[in-house]
């Protein structure tokens, strides 16, 4: 080692410890959990899950005979009516047991578990594995598929060693996580991490909201506790990116908790409901509404006979708190909702002309969601940054798949257009243009003629899909 970098290095120690020297100046010192005492406590409450599902033969199948084939060769006839009829009538496919694993925890001493909805959806056999090398046979008791959770229970001599249940609400990211799972098949692995991020949306359906952590989670992970350093869980890890170099997303245990005891004594999960179909605020509608900030949910429109519009919500309004919770981002409503209970009066804070005003609203039961076709068509008409307007009539309602058979539609939008960069389709119907309803051409180009460059066009549409919602395109 030369003297120069001895000297260098005596010099960088001889600074650090004049600084620590300073009154009111400290260094953290970093606090690593201890993962060998953790994992020694936590593992008897981690479980693995091993489930089977049979798969039944499929029916068999003759092939058409080509009625083309007239002039055959006898003997090629011969052999292909005798192998034909082997192959063709054979099952197209044997019976089997398909196998796959998983992992899960015990939340209570008489042998709840909770796991992922995906781990055992569809199993005829589910198989439970405690780290004491004992084998149950699991009864799924409850499943919850749009947050992707299950319950099951096992029934043995004795109390099971359960796993205590934290405050995901309270995570901090950078907080050191532990993970305990079945990954590919191998019992009980201990990773660690951190916790990444919170609040992440990954598009796995309307209630997203996972802890992103960085603790090794790969498949056979599904289902398993992600556990705080004082070895409370957390999260239930449940996804990861395919080719994101560890990156994992674990369901906060405050939205699971939300749901078990429905799970436990129903079998399934009851929703609350508004009745809206709403989105999250840009910039440029937020202006074009008054708002300062993109804060809330904008009703873009109220079901008839919901719970919103017995309450008097109207499309336009924008929801800024619900039940006492601040909407800062729109995806924020349906999770705030889905966790009320039925019938209960809520207190809404909402914006409306540009007001501030309060009101109740009686929390409904979501049903099924039902979903309706698509049809676009483009065409051609009057053109208004970037899309082309006309008139519907019977034929034109047909072509593009529409029940509405009046008012307007977009049949083209402009590439590169303001209204492309918003997201406006061809097949959408115009149901508002700045808060008035255009029903013919010269109605639309009234309201259109009394914009200057550079204003704000707030449009309430209609795609093909059933999909309504707003856009502020910027007049050009």
């Amino acid at each position: 080692m030369s003297k120069s970098f001895c000297f260098s290095f005596r010099c960088i120690l001889a600074v650090i410890t004049a600084l620590s020297l300073i009154p009111g100046l400290a260094f953290a010192k970093t606090v690593l959990p201890d993962f060998v005492e953790l994992s020694k406590k936590l593992k008897p409450a981690v479980v693995n899950i091993r489930t089977v599902r049979n798969i039944k033969p499929s029916t068999k199948i003759r092939r058409p005979q080509n009625p083309l084939q007239q002039n055959q060769n006898p003997y090629d006839k011969f052999f292909d009516d005798f192998f034909g009829r082997f192959f063709d009538e054979m099952p197209q496919q044997r019976a089997r047991r398909e196998q796959s694993l998983g992992s899960g925890f015990i939340i209570s001493a008489d042998g709840y578990i909770l796991t992922n909805n995906h781990v055992v959806s569809g199993a005829d056999e589910v198989m439970v594995k405690l780290s004491d090398g004992r084998e149950f046979k699991g009864e799924t008791k409850g499943t919850d598929e749009k947050l992707d959770l299950a319950l099951i229970k096992i029934s043995g001599k004795g109390d099971f060693p359960a796993a205590e249940l934290g405050d995901s609400n309270a995570l901090q990211v950078g907080e050191w996580v532990l993970a305990i799972g079945n990954p590919f098949g191998l019992a009980h692995t201990v990773t660690a991490g951190i916790v990444s991020a919170k609040d992440r949306v990954i598009g796995s359906g309307p209630y997203d909201d996972f802890i992103q952590t960085d603790a090794s989670i790969n498949p056979g992970n599904s289902g398993g506790p992600l556990f705080d350093s004082n070895g409370k869980v957390v999260g239930i890890n449940t996804a990861i990116i395919a080719g994101g170099g560890g990156i994992g997303f674990a369901i906060p245990v405050d939205i699971a908790k939300s749901v078990i005891t429905q799970l436990r004594e129903k079998g399934k999960v009851t929703r609350g409901y508004l009745g809206v179909r709403f989105q999250p605020l840009t910039p440029e509608l937020a202006k074009s509404f008054g708002l300062d900030s993109e804060k809330g949910a904008l009703i873009a429109n109220v079901e008839d006979g919901s719970p919103a519009e017995k309450a008097g919500l109207k499309p336009g309004d924008v929801i800024l708190e619900f039940d006492g919770k601040k909407i800062n981002e729109g995806n924020e409503l349906p999770r705030y909702v889905a966790v009320t209970p039925v019938d209960k009066k809520v207190k809404l804070r909402i914006f409306r002309d540009r007001k501030e005003k309060e009101m109740f609203i009686t929390v409904g039961v979501l049903k099924d969601e039902e979903t309706t076709g698509d049809g676009l068509k483009n065409g051609g008409g009057v053109s208004a940054t970037g899309m082309h307007v006309k008139e519907l009539d019977r034929e034109l309602a047909a072509a593009l798949g529409l029940k509405e058979e009046k008012g307007l539609v977009v049949t083209e939008v402009d590439s590169g257009s303001a209204a492309e960069a918003v997201g406006v389709v061809p097949g959408s119907v115009i149901l508002e243009v700045n808060g008035k309803t255009p029903h013919t051409i010269a109605e639309y180009q009234g309201i259109i003629s009394k914009v200057r460059k550079g204003d704000l066009l707030k449009f309430r549409l209609k795609r093909g899909d059933g999909i309504i919602h707003y856009v502020a395109i910027t007049a050009e």
